[in-house]
């Protein structure tokens, strides 16, 4: 198939572009002997999972059924951290997760008796309390009145028996000067158990693939771990494995007036590219600049009832019409994962573009795929 041929909304995933951030990532495992690990919160399209696997170490899960996913179809090592864990969840996971990160003392001692028959590491999710983000408070986990890791205040003097790990996430969406900073704070105020662990886990938020990171300064914040506390260091990014990888494709169903032209799309921000809403976050589209940058200067809008279901202004050199195809970029994270059906929206038709220009759907959505949601 070629992109002209994909029905829309549809996302397609960039083999190539994926390729590309997966070397710079097997590089600086390499060359730093850290483990990389894929956030699947960010990027779930198994069907590409065999090939993520040829290039770094494995992936990293959230609950339980992410956890299922990686170890059913990435093979590598499998890590979870997770708030709170059922007893249900526990048995499970402690047969198919290499490493556990648990987010509070009591967690960890109300679930020894599973972990401590199995195989797996255990470890401590620390929070230390210094945040080096700003704009983003909903993705800060060390703001005031946060609900993860394990302030200083509350450790205990040495670790408890069986933990063999310390993790803590603190970024989104930065560089490595930031990380630096806050290894620099960790090891001051928690330095003890850094001496006592096997492992060290620096989270995710490193956007390692993108243009001007400062991939020297992150090789040298993991060999210093290494060799200070003999320790193996892993990073778990999201987005620096499908950065700038991924398309949505969409198409203009109609144009309204009030005030300016109102493009009514086939894709919902609501539905399908929920940070637009979230974080706030304005999407890159194709050939389109800022509101007044280009001539025509368009507002783009969802086909749902939510008033504010609106992707943004943007501007054109031409005036778009009905049935044009608009193009959003960088749309492979945080937009498959976090898809919903809300006022009946169809699902986007998920795609892979291979590296020879060739273009697969790989999964297709219709009403069953709507109502076996509801009861």
């Amino acid at each position: 198939m070629n992109i002209k041929d994909l029905k829309t909304p549809v996302y397609v995933v960039d083999e190539k572009a994926i390729i590309r951030n997966l070397e710079i990532l097997k590089e600086v495992e390499k060359s730093s002997g850290c483990h990389i690990l894929l956030a699947q919160k960010a990027f779930s399209m198994f069907r590409i999972y065999p090939l993520i696997s040829q290039y770094i170490s494995g992936a990293t899960a959230s609950g339980l059924f992410e956890a299922r996913l990686a170890y059913e179809e990435m093979k590598g090592e499998n890590h979870v951290f997770c708030p709170a864990y059922t007893e249900e969840e526990m048995h499970e996971l402690c047969s198919i997760c290499d490493h556990m990160s648990f987010n509070s003392l009591r967690q960890l001692e109300l679930h020894r008796s599973i972990w401590e028959k199995s195989k797996v590491s255990v470890g401590l999710r620390i929070n230390p309390e210094f945040s080096t983000q700003e704009g983003h408070e909903i993705y800060d986990p060390c703001a005031p009145g946060s609900r993860l890791g394990i302030r200083e205040k509350d450790m205990p003097e040495h670790l408890p028996l069986g933990v063999e790990g310390i993790h803590f996430h603190t970024l989104c969406e930065q560089d490595a000067a930031p990380l630096a900073d806050t290894v620099a704070y960790v090891e001051e105020h928690f330095g003890t158990y850094l001496r006592e662990v096997k492992w060290i886990n620096l989270g995710g938020g490193h956007h390692i693939t993108r243009p001007g990171y400062d991939i020297e300064l992150l090789k040298k914040t993991i060999l210093h771990l290494k060799e200070t506390y003999d320790v193996e260091v892993y990073l778990e990014p999201g987005e620096a494995i499908a950065l700038n990888a991924g398309y949505l494709y969409t198409k203009v169903l109609d144009i309204v007036e009030n005030t300016l032209p109102i493009l009514i799309l086939d894709a919902s921000a609501a539905c399908h590219m929920p940070d637009v809403l979230e974080m706030p976050y304005r999407p890159p589209l194709r050939d389109a600049g800022e509101a007044g940058e280009k001539k025509y200067t368009c507002r783009l809008g969802a086909r749902t009832c939510l008033a504010g279901d609106v992707i943004g202004d943007y501007s054109f050199d031409r005036m778009p019409e009905i049935g044009d195809i608009l193009t959003f970029e960088d749309m492979a994270i945080y937009s498959m994962v976090k898809n919903n059906t809300f006022n009946g929206m169809p699902l986007p038709d998920i795609a892979l573009m291979h590296s020879d220009g060739s273009v697969e759907t790989v999964r297709s959505f219709d009403y069953e795929d709507f109502k076996n949601r509801l009861s």
